[in-house]
């Protein structure tokens, strides 16, 4: 048996909240991150481009598109809604995985339970289980052989799973519908340049929601893929891709990212956070951080949101002249405020070998801040939203309201809030009501 046919076996047949009811509660964490995210990504120039785009490319229909009154297709409507939540960089990762897979698998379960009719138990089942195989097809790949890091290069997987589950696919379509999302889903191009990584296209995932949405209903009518695309040991470790399925939930390993850039530097944002004092002027602040952090684009004086995101430089001198909740999220303003311009251009960046084999696994930074007093040293090896320093779904639902206040009202963010409260109970009516 191929191993993509394994991992269709067990993403059509498993049945985890029959027997682990409490991975509700961890999908709902998820959800309301998820929601977050997109809420505030939705006034973005980015998630309005893929709204417009959506309408005009894959026509009218009845699934919601989140925080806009005009519904669209199961496909543009799962593309919109990726792209909102993709779009500031706050949306949920996993270290194995150095990527995101909720702005794929989320959206597009909730489309695709739009129109199949699923059950509420399904639709969770489908995330899970749609987590799971992208999670373990991104993380099987040595180190060595990936040539980029863009979601987009695996989320589409999961996409696909969930969306053959929610159509009730058998094993032989469901794995036939992840080999075509693997073999047509996004390439990308090589990470760590600048044009990639200060436009539009990010991480690539709003296309592999395409991709793997189409490969489900390809293979639903009797469409095939290339069944051994992951038997090559070289490229993807089968026991990464196989081991205890069913038994471990790698949902449960994501992290949540309190902050709208890229997880490289949240270390040395927290660290920044609790060395400022706002009262004096920073004479020096270096940041020692993990090799791959110097592949960054790392612009000094981006010109988008997207060009900050992946700028250490930028980044860490918003939290150090306005503090960490400025990045929740950054604002347009930003990109031309003389402070931290100004800062940006003082920060030392450098690769530390203290950190040289953290990554994948860990994102650790130290900073050194002198502030006229001395110089003061932080070594943060877990930045807050880390499986070692995790986010309580209190602080989500927090993380929600500050990203949605001025966009939304108060009853419409206590309708969404009290929807993810009780949708293990009620099901996920009320919040595509809510959202819709």
């Amino acid at each position: 048996m191929h191993i993509v046919e394994s991992l269709a076996e067990f993403a059509a047949l498993s049945n985890p909240v029959k027997h682990q009811p409490a991975l509700k509660q961890s999908c709902r964490t998820l959800l309301a991150d998820l929601v977050a995210a997109a809420a505030a990504g939705a006034q973005s120039d980015l998630a309005q481009a893929a709204w417009q785009s959506a309408q005009a490319c894959y026509g009218p229909g009845g699934v919601s598109v989140w925080f806009r009154s005009q519904p669209s297709s199961v496909v543009g409507a799962a593309m919109a809604n990726s792209a909102a939540a993709s779009a500031l960089d706050l949306d949920d990762g996993h270290r194995g995985a150095a990527g995101h897979p909720g702005a794929g698998v989320i959206p597009a379960a909730l489309a695709m339970a739009q129109v199949t009719g699923a059950s509420d138990d399904e639709v969770f089942n489908a995330i899970l289980v749609g987590y799971d195989v992208a999670l373990r097809i991104a993380t099987a790949r040595p180190f060595a052989t990936i040539d980029t890091w863009a979601s987009g290069r695996w989320v589409g997987y999961g996409v696909a799973a969930a969306a053959a589950r929610l159509m009730r696919l058998d094993a032989v379509q469901t794995a036939h519908a992840l080999a075509i999302a693997g073999a047509e889903g996004p390439v990308g191009i090589k990470s760590g340049t600048s044009k990639y990584q200060g436009s539009s296209v990010k991480e690539q995932i709003p296309a592999a929601v395409v991709a793997g949405i189409t490969a489900a209903y390809r293979a639903s009518v009797g469409a095939t893929g290339p069944l051994d695309l992951l038997d090559d040991p070289d490229r993807y470790n089968p026991e990464i891709l196989l081991d205890d399925l069913a038994g471990k939930w790698w949902l449960e390993d994501c992290y949540l990212k309190p902050y709208a850039c890229c997880r490289y530097m949240h270390a040395a944002i927290d660290a920044i956070d609790a060395l400022r004092d706002r009262r004096l002027p920073i004479v020096s602040l270096e940041i020692q951080t993990f090799p791959r952090g110097l592949g960054l684009s790392n612009e000094k004086a981006p010109r988008t949101l997207e060009g900050a995101q992946y700028s250490y430089y930028f980044s860490c001198a918003v939290a150090a002249i306005h503090g960490s909740a400025a990045l929740l999220p950054c604002r347009p303003e930003l990109l031309q405020d003389h402070a931290v311009l100004d800062l940006a251009q003082r920060i030392v960046l450098s690769a530390h070998a203290d950190f040289s084999d953290a990554f994948p696994r860990g994102t650790p930074c130290r900073v050194l801040l002198d502030q006229g007093k001395g110089v003061q040293t932080m070594t943060v090896d877990f930045p807050l939203g880390d499986v070692s320093n995790p986010m309580q779904y209190e602080q989500v639902l927090t993380k929600f309201r500050r990203l949605t206040e001025g966009n939304l009202d108060s009853a419409r963010q206590q309708a969404i809030i009290d929807a993810l409260d009780a949708v293990a109970e009620t099901g996920f009516q009320p919040l595509l009501g809510a959202l819709a």
